[in-house]
């Protein structure tokens, strides 16, 4: 059996990583798969980390991860990684050199093989209200919901090209990283939800922009229409922390699929944990 761990939405927090941490080198799982949205914020520095503790990839996680490869050693773990939208792109250099140390692999827009599966990595999300732009595109055409900011009024920390920002979508790019692949065997890291499921909805009941009721299912239509016509094995997602609690389920399923989200609005740890040939065993621990 191929054990392995979900986690998602860490925002730098310690006690988070330390547990999951743990949870590693006591259960030696055989793949990890972390879905974005792993950095502090400057507020979350300020709480959780020295305030000259400034290179989060390098002096935390890369210091930890080295630690545990050397107790592990043949049972340190593939892990799989991917930024999220509250992540700044300009940490992308950083995470693929740390990907050539065989510390983990750098998933975003990439197919990597493990024995008899395929891993693809995709961190863009639909349009929010917030500023930061690096992870958002437009989903399947280029309609922004009330109250959201397009992409290219928004900031981004790398260099990007006008033309890719305006007229790049979520639908478009699925479509050119797998093109003719047999997904069969396929296990996608995503940071978005797939829209109007169990793992998409947010806490926005009665907001209202412009006279306009905000739609509090916040996911990408165009992952929920590919895995509905691609059917990959197993997809995992993030982004809406309050997802689980407020539809009660933190998987659901279309067709052949199985979907999973990490995401989590406590203060806990929410460890997704499953083997890859008996999906429907997958269970969530709240540590």
């Amino acid at each position: 059996m191929t054990h392995c761990f979900f986690v998602s939405d860490l925002h730098g927090d310690i006690e988070r990583y330390e547990k999951f941490f743990g949870a590693i080198r006591t259960q030696k799982p055989d793949m990890v798969f972390i879905g974005g949205d792993i950095l502090p914020s400057q507020h979350t520095y300020l709480k959780t980390i020295d305030i000259s503790h400034r290179d989060f990839v390098n002096d935390y996680l890369v210091a930890n991860l080295n630690r545990l490869r050397d107790i592990l050693r043949d049972d340190y773990p593939r892990i799989f990684i991917i930024l999220g939208n509250d992540d700044g792109r300009f940490e992308e250099s950083t995470l693929l050199d740390v990907s050539t140390q065989s510390i983990w692999e750098y998933a975003h827009n990439r197919k990597i093989q493990y024995n008899d599966w395929v891993v693809y990595g995709y961190s863009f999300i639909p349009p929010t209200p917030f500023h930061l732009k690096d992870w958002e595109r437009y989903d399947v055409s280029r309609y922004v919901d009330p109250g959201c900011i397009p992409p290219e009024d928004g900031v981004h920390t790398t260099p990007v090209s006008e033309n890719e920002v305006r007229y790049s979508t979520i639908k478009e790019d699925l479509k050119r990283l797998t093109d003719d692949d047999d997904l069969k065997n396929a296990i996608f890291l995503f940071h978005s939800p797939p829209y109007k499921t169990n793992l998409d909805r947010a806490g926005l009941d009665g907001v209202v922009v412009d006279h306009a009721p905000v739609d509090v299912h916040i996911g990408s239509i165009a992952i929920k229409q590919f895995i509905e016509s691609k059917q990959p094995l197993l997809t995992l997602h993030g982004h809406v922390h309050e997802s689980a609690r407020l539809t009660g389920s933190w998987r659901d399923r279309i067709g052949r699929t199985h979907m999973f989200s990490a995401a989590h609005s406590g203060p806990e740890l929410s460890l997704v944990k499953f083997e890859l040939e008996d999906l429907e065993s997958a269970k969530r621990e709240l540590i």
